[in-house]
């Protein structure tokens, strides 16, 4: 003890020597969680009027200003979370791919490669009748950025693609596809005709009692059915000839430099789509007939 200083009540002593400290750590663990669950939430808001902004009018119409806007806050404070509009893009496009993935993963899997290749192809016609904002943004608009320079962020994509291309090789090597067949542009001519149903479903193009999901259906046994009766695949796809970079995503349209560009409100663009959400009834539980 230090003679002649004052010293605290031996209440307030005895708790410091229990665990006062302690409980002032508590304290600043409990604001710091509070701030990051509040950063976190000020983060979704920012990417769900993203969304609806880029899907409504277009990602290049879109500007960090009319972001900001939307949820009420400043510009200045949209950049302490994203640096440009093509960083709320790739995050969207992330979460969006994530989406795909899970669905493709959770498609039911067998010891017949061309049933687990059909599940996985109707898991992806499935993501975008029920994520029809995120398919949109993904698939439909020529202006986002390209993600080919994002490995790092979309190297599950990269993954996810190799595994449909060796599903194929499988369906190949077990003689379900006799003709000459490159997997991965297989797998392209798939996506790309695949995505196309969905499409048609996304922007209210088919017709009073068309149903979108026979569409789907028809699509998929079309393309296995060829498959299976050797009609060859003549395109060439990029990554077997190294003519481009294999994390391109089917929705990179778009220039690397204009993608730089956070300030084209306004900017002439190609119209989105009109997105006509939710899947059409029963559809949830329906999948390609056999």
């Amino acid at each position: 003890m230090i003679p002649n200083a004052v010293q605290p009540p031996s209440s307030i002593r005895q708790s410091f020597e229990v665990g006062f400290v302690p409980a002032l750590s508590t304290q600043t663990m409990g604001i710091k969680e509070r701030h990051e669950r509040e950063r976190e939430s000020v983060r979704h808001a920012i990417l769900a009027a993203a969304r609806d902004l880029f899907v409504a009018e277009g990602y290049e119409r879109v500007s960090m200003r009319k972001i900001a806007e939307r949820i009420e806050y400043s510009p200045a404070a949209i950049y302490g979370y994203f640096p440009s509009k093509a960083d709320i893009f790739f995050a969207l496009a992330e979460e969006g791919f994530r989406l795909l993935h899970d669905k493709a993963c959770a498609a039911p899997a067998c010891d017949d490669p061309v049933e687990t290749l059909r599940q996985r192809l109707w898991a992806f016609y499935r993501f975008s009748r029920e994520h029809p904002e995120h398919f949109a943004l993904m698939f439909a608009d020529r202006t986002v950025p390209r993600i080919r320079a994002q490995y790092q962020q979309f190297h599950f994509l990269v993954e996810m693609k190799r595994s449909c291309a060796a599903l194929i090789e499988r369906c190949a090597e077990a003689g379900a596809f006799p003709g000459p067949l490159q997997p991965d542009a297989a797998f392209r001519v798939m996506v790309a005709a695949v995505s196309g149903a969905g499409m048609a479903a996304l922007c209210n193009r088919l017709g009073p009692g068309e149903d979108p999901d026979r569409l789907a259906h028809d699509v998929i046994e079309l393309l296995i059915g060829g498959l299976r009766a050797g009609v060859p695949v003549t395109f060439t796809s990029c990554a077997a000839s190294a003519c481009c970079d294999e994390t391109d995503a089917p929705s990179a349209g778009r220039s690397e430099g204009a993608a730089q560009t956070d300030h084209a409100e306004g900017a002439p663009a190609a119209p989105p789509p009109a997105v006509v959400a939710g899947p059409s009834p029963g559809a949830a539980s329906r999948g390609p007939a056999r």
